[in-house]
């Protein structure tokens, strides 16, 4: 069975909740590193954890255009690698989002170079788990359309 829109979307948070929140933990540090300005440790902590909400907030957005847009597809599914492309398109508007509104302090907004370090590796981490460890951990998780609960 492939993943419903309700099985995408708790799929989307659940994991970028938990695994992600454990990649932002252990990557700020790193972040704090290479950051403009002086920020402390926990506006850096407070500007990441922000962008991976802005993640699973639009995410959740984007999953019902990718519903709409797989309707149209023999099979109403993406090709794996589609999954890993999506990342250029949501990583833009979550940039948009993040740099243009006043989600975030003008002082706190984290620089092109920061947000992509953060952004891509945690993508790449939780399109790797979704699609490898995720589907040997919960071998049912597919049979129920992706849904968790």
């Amino acid at each position: 069975m492939l993943p419903t829109l309700w099985g995408r979307i708790q799929t989307r948070v659940l994991v970028l909740g938990i695994l992600g929140g454990a990649w932002t933990i252990v990557l700020v540090p790193f972040l704090w590193l290479i950051s403009s300005g002086d920020p402390t440790v926990v506006e850096v902590y407070r500007v990441a954890f922000t962008v991976l909400f802005t993640v699973i907030v639009l995410g959740v957005a984007w999953e019902f255009v990718y519903h709409f847009l797989q309707q149209f597809r023999w099979e109403k599914d993406w090709p794996t690698l589609f999954g890993l492309l999506t990342a250029i398109n949501e990583g833009v508007v979550v940039w948009l989002v993040v740099d243009g509104t006043g989600l975030l302090p003008e002082e706190l907004r984290p620089s092109p170079f920061v947000f992509t370090v953060q952004f891509l590796t945690t993508w790449l981490l939780v399109w790797v788990a979704v699609n490898g460890p995720l589907r040997a951990v919960f071998p049912h998780w597919r049979f129920r359309g992706g849904r968790f609960l």
